[in-house]
């Protein structure tokens, strides 16, 4: 993480003044950053915002990103990695794309759209051990920054 608070920061508390009903976290394969995004949101949104999460790529949940949201209570072993085509786009009105090195999906429905750029965990290089750091260090930046936003 960058730890540039100037960039979300101020774009976090301009979503949360909107209170949006429904959220898309999105990026390519929907398969860690996206899908942790989705937990972690569906946990702390107050009732009444719909929360999902999809990838211009979808392939398959990573079982780190399980891991790794089931430490801290969250279950999402029940997800699977969905494609853009099978969102809502009329119930979508905010759009946190969190591609990084990737090119990032485009949506193309009508939302206000927002760029947390993280790192990919799943291409995280090692052992199980410092992979499974990688998915730590995503899922504390997306409690911290999603916390901001519901709080």
């Amino acid at each position: 993480m960058d730890g540039n608070e100037a960039q979300w920061e101020p774009e976090a508390d301009r979503l949360k003044a909107r209170r949006p009903r429904g959220i898309l976290f999105l990026c390519v394969a929907n398969s860690a950053r996206s899908q942790m995004a989705e937990g972690i949101a569906r946990s702390l949104a107050p009732p009444g915002v719909e929360v999902f999460s999809a990838g211009s790529n979808p392939g398959t949940l990573n079982p780190l990103a399980v891991q790794a949201l089931g430490e801290i209570g969250i279950d999402i072993a029940h997800h699977r990695s969905k494609g853009i085509p099978e969102i809502p786009a009329d119930r979508v009105d905010a759009v946190i794309t969190l591609c990084a090195e990737e090119v990032c999906p485009a949506w193309l429905g009508q939302a206000v759209r927002l760029h947390w750029g993280l790192p990919d965990p799943a291409a995280a290089v090692g052992d199980d051990r410092a992979r499974l750091a990688s998915f730590r260090t995503v899922r504390g930046e997306l409690v911290r920054r999603l916390g901001r936003l519901f709080r």
